[in-house]
């Protein structure tokens, strides 16, 4: 079964109208902080498993949960994990954020941080560096840590999933410190 998809000017229209949505955003807490749309709750996919994913729904399960994160790909990610649990009526958010940003529709802009993308290139390409660095100077059994690298960079591309991201995703500085309601979301984001 598929993910359905919704662009973002068709759920400003939906919300426009005043219709009530349920909306979360599956970035890292510190990506919501810096740039989200203001409907969105935040439940990081690192952190989606059944229960939470049931306490995500502020509706029936008859209205559709709309899901959304940078670009679109977490959101598909997080719309797979609902539609193995048995919820169907999952929405992805064509273009993410960043498409809703681009249309000029509102969003909110709070601390600056470091995407996870941006995060997962910078590891990546140290990684890579380092183990060529050291295969050189070193002992060459260390190229083992580049072509290690080059191997998950190409498996993340064939699968469209990144264990390196979601390990990034853990770490404190994509964590925001403070409250957090029932459904682990973060109170203290910054309007």
């Amino acid at each position: 079964m598929s993910t359905a998809t919704i662009t973002p000017r068709a759920l400003a229209d939906l919300c426009a109208r005043g219709q009530a949505i349920a909306l979360i955003d599956v970035r890292t807490p510190a990506e919501y902080r810096e740039l989200h749309v203001a409907q969105a709750r935040n439940l990081p996919l690192d952190q989606l498993d059944q229960r939470t994913m049931a306490q995500a729904r502020d509706a029936a399960l008859q209205e559709p949960l709309y899901v959304i994160c940078r670009s679109g790909g977490r959101a598909r990610q997080a719309c797979e994990k609902f539609l193995s649990f048995g919820d169907a009526n999952v929405v992805n958010v064509e273009g993410g954020t960043l498409a809703w940003a681009n249309c000029g529709l509102p969003v909110v802009r709070g601390q600056k941080a470091v995407s996870l993308e941006r995060q997962v290139r910078i590891a990546a390409g140290s990684l890579v560096l380092l183990g060529a660095a050291l295969g050189w100077f070193v002992h060459p059994a260390f190229f083992g840590l580049s072509a290690f690298v080059g191997a998950g960079l190409v498996f993340s591309g064939v699968t469209d999933t990144c264990g390196m991201g979601l390990l990034l995703a853990r770490m404190p500085w994509n964590r925001v410190q403070g409250s957090a309601d029932a459904c682990g979301m973060s109170q203290n984001v910054q309007h």
